[in-house]
């Protein structure tokens, strides 16, 4: 689209996205024939065939056997600065990354390796681009709150690089409610906090993260289905991490032309656009800038301001007192 302005060329952060879905089929396959994974796929055509998902646990399922793979601090260190040198090229200058310890202690993958491989690769690509990166620590729901409070203490060594603690995993039947104490945990002990809600859960999902604490809502697409909250968000400037492509990928909205970004940014919501696991969703941020740019019919100046609203939503300055 001539005379427009270049997604890539707006600095924007990145607060939505999960480290293990940035894995890209050949690398996947790569990494299991280094380990001698095995795989239920042969090749990259086998692999992105198996991502016709039909809904969040579907692409659970799939995401869970790619982490297998990953087994030694190199693969978490290359896996890191692969992303983060994608996502400079896509004009992000901050990205704060999720990442789930639990998935690969099950797996008998030391802490450390982890840990000290991701801040390898943040140290790598900010040396080689300039981009800024922080690590968001998620807990997983269909774990146990005890079981995030023992992540949050199994963690504690690498605090100065972690900037907060999340929730993810399956969201129905999970609400965040259950995890009130590992909310009010990490915020006492100087962490943000986040969570992901009104992706498959509904607009109650939303409202209960932000009654235990959470400062920032991963999607919340489905929030648009209540005013009063809506007007909650936009009132207390909630960032909403959202995902558009994800969101259609996972049949939250199949059809990005009634995706609710447009709905909320009217409404004075504090939207930004992220990936998410952009691997299995088939594109990065900027992906995701031009999907609802096309979709939604956004202008430069709409744009502008997604950008400008992901860089106030950043988690690089101190908590508000």
């Amino acid at each position: 689209m001539t005379g427009r302005t270049r997604v890539e060329d707006l600095p924007k952060a990145e607060l939505h996205v999960h480290l293990e879905g940035t894995l890209e089929a050949d690398h996947l396959l790569d990494l299991a024939r280094k380990h001698d994974v095995a795989l239920p796929w042969r090749s990259v055509e086998e692999v992105r065939a198996a991502y016709a998902f039909t809904d969040l646990q579907s692409f659970l399922d799939v995401f869970f056997v790619g982490c297998r793979v990953l087994r030694e601090r190199g693969d978490f260190a290359d896996l890191t600065h692969r992303y983060l040198v994608r996502a400079a090229a896509d004009g992000v200058v901050r990205a704060e990354v999720f990442f789930g310890v639990q998935t690969f202690l099950a797996l008998g993958v030391p802490l450390a390796d982890q840990l000290d491989g991701i801040f390898e690769g943040f140290d790598r690509a900010r040396a080689e681009t300039g981009i800024d990166a922080a690590l968001i620590t998620s807990a997983q729901r269909h774990r146990t709150e005890d079981d995030a409070l023992a992540m949050v203490d199994a963690v504690m060594p690498w605090a100065d690089r972690i900037v907060g603690f999340g929730l993810g995993s399956t969201e129905l039947g999970n609400p965040p409610s259950g995890f009130a104490r590992y909310v009010a945990t990490v915020r006492d002990r100087g962490f943000r906090a986040t969570a992901h809600a009104g992706e498959e859960g509904g607009p109650d999902y939303v409202r209960e993260a932000l009654d235990v604490g959470v400062e920032r809502i991963d999607h919340g697409v489905r929030s648009v289905e209540d005013p009063d909250l809506v007007a909650r968000l936009a009132r207390e400037q909630v960032p909403l991490t959202v995902c558009p492509l994800s969101n259609q990928r996972l049949q939250v909205t199949p059809d990005l032309r009634t995706h609710p970004l447009r709905e909320l940014l009217d409404a004075g919501v504090l939207v930004t656009v992220n990936s998410d696991d952009p691997s299995y969703f088939g594109g990065y941020v900027a992906d995701n800038y031009r999907a609802v740019r096309d979709a939604l019919d956004l202008t430069d100046d709409e744009l502008e301001r997604l950008a400008r609203n992901s860089l106030s939503a950043t988690w690089a300055g101190p908590p508000e007192a």
